[in-house]
């Protein structure tokens, strides 16, 4: 192992807020820096819903001012899936890129199905049917701004815009290219037969990178500190949760849960899974790094928490999430339970009064209090992560033994410890900056640091502590799991 310090930047952008880290390699240790954080807000005009990209952009050059006169090994950047850039003939971006919640895909998927069937999608690209796919959305964007889509000369993802403006070269990174569901997942190409049967331009989006490559180096002029200019940009996984699973080991009797807006759960694998048990299960097979596969489902995550945090601080109820875990542990256990991912909670207006509604349409009664809606939210949660599982399992034909919670959420105990019971599985927590680090990791195998993926997970995991929770009482959560079920088959009906 080299014992001379190498430093790395990632650029790690979440739906709510976006960092720079610094990544110190040392003696086979590896420490992180954060040099700057800044919010990462939708705007709404027009009527629809968008991205402030140049707003992000700003921010990060401005993280690369304060990187000061030290030298960079290499910078990468990661991102949320499934939204996209359309670049003109000179580069130029041709509107700002719609946010994934907009509702302008609403019933795009039942107008695909009607051209192509939803289990010949599925064969040719396996991933999950979500109306927030980048393949709805541009068959959306198709058919009410035909003009837009015909200026287009290219289409990147959004970490690959930015991408773009560091170096000047534009490509699709492959595990971020999988979340618009028109790669093909066994060749990693563009499914462009696919693209072509549903009316999309085959020819729009970049060529594809897998992770690892080296894309260009720093252009001259992006960062005050001319130093800079010509440090490698390298491609890590470009999706966040491809970058977060990067840096731990999820395979055998591991799963994982990347746990923040949303929640993934799922396995490493070799090859895809594209049976049609994974169709009717909606899992997706995302791309992982080097060669690897993502199983997983998309649940949706503490969004919903965001949610109800949101509405409270609209009313004047201001309360950070410390106190709101805190008050949801003296409420009383399963009194409130909701199916995390009913289309309602996509893109509400009042997060609680989606909860109360659907509490409502399954004869419940609504939560009275703050810490009844966020434990209505927390135990929601920890029994769809049960029944996720269980289907990961048949597919995947794994026994889990344990679970390797990682990202924001991992910092959430009550959460961890909810899911330890509901699943009966023991839960490693940690590390919650899995994203940066594994952003970081791919940028040390790109650099000759550490020879292969296990390696560099090693140097993650001798480099950051996780904390255990062992499962207990999980019968309690056995007696609630059927009217849990229920409630998401009355949904579903």
């Amino acid at each position: 192992m080299p014992n001379l310090s190498k430093t790395y930047l990632a650029f790690d952008l979440g739906a709510e807020s976006g960092r720079a880290v610094l990544g110190h390699l040392c003696s086979g240790i590896l420490s992180i820096e954060e040099i700057h954080r800044f919010p990462n807000e939708a705007v709404e005009y027009g009527g629809a819903l968008h991205w402030d990209v140049a707003r992000l952009w700003l921010e990060m050059r401005t993280a690369l001012s304060s990187v000061g006169q030290k030298p960079l090994a290499g910078m990468g950047v990661d991102c949320w899936g499934v939204d996209y850039a359309l670049l003109g003939d000179q580069g130029e971006l041709l509107q700002n890129p719609y946010h994934y919640r907009d509702r302008r895909t609403q019933g795009a998927m039942e107008e695909v199905f009607r051209k192509v069937p939803k289990e010949d999608i599925y064969r040719a690209t396996g991933i999950q049917f979500m109306p927030i796919n980048t393949l709805y959305q541009l068959f959306a964007a198709q058919r009410d701004t035909p003009n837009i889509i015909a200026a287009a000369k290219q289409l990147v993802t959004i970490p690959d815009l930015f991408n773009f403006w560091l170096t000047g070269n534009a490509v699709c990174e492959f595990t971020n290219a999988t979340t618009t569901q028109f790669v093909d997942p066994v060749r990693r190409t563009w499914a462009t037969s696919l693209m072509e049967k549903l009316g999309l331009r085959s020819d729009l989006p970049a060529p594809i990178a897998e992770a690892g490559s080296t894309l260009g180096t720093l252009l001259p002029g992006i960062a005050s500190n001319s130093s800079l200019t010509g440090t490698p940009v390298i491609a890590p996984a470009c999706h966040d949760t491809g970058s977060a699973v990067a840096a731990i080991t999820a395979r055998g009797d591991t799963a994982f849960l990347s746990s923040g807006t949303w929640s993934l759960i799922g396995t490493e694998l070799d090859a895809p899974i594209l049976s049609s048990q994974a169709l009717k299960a909606n899992f997706t097979n995302e791309g992982g790094v080097y060669g690897t596969t993502r199983l997983l489902k998309n649940v949706m995550g503490l969004w919903m928490l965001q949610g109800c945090r949101n509405c409270w601080s609209s009313r004047g109820q201001t309360a950070d999430y410390s106190e709101l875990i805190d008050l949801s542990r003296r409420e009383t256990a399963f009194a409130h339970l909701v199916d995390p991912d009913d289309e309602s909670f996509l893109r509400p207006t009042d997060m609680l009064g989606a909860i109360d509604d659907f509490c409502k349409k399954t004869h419940q009664s609504a939560p009275a209090t703050q810490g009844a809606y966020v434990r209505c939210v927390l135990e929601s949660l920890a029994l769809k992560y049960r029944l996720v599982l269980r289907n990961l399992e048949q597919l995947s034909g794994q026994r889990f033994e344990q679970i390797r919670v990682i990202g924001g959420g991992s910092k959430n105990k009550l959460l961890n410890q909810f899911t330890a019971d509901a699943t009966g599985r023991r839960v490693l927590a940690g590390p919650a900056e899995a994203t940066a680090l594994g952003n970081i990791a791919v940028q040390l195998l790109a650099t000759g640091q550490a020879s292969c993926l296990r390696e560099v997970r090693a140097i993650v995991d001798r480099s950051f502590a996780t904390e255990v929770f062992e499962p207990v009482e999980t019968d309690k959560w056995d007696r609630h799991l059927e009217r849990f079920e229920q409630y998401c088959e009355m949904v579903y009906a």
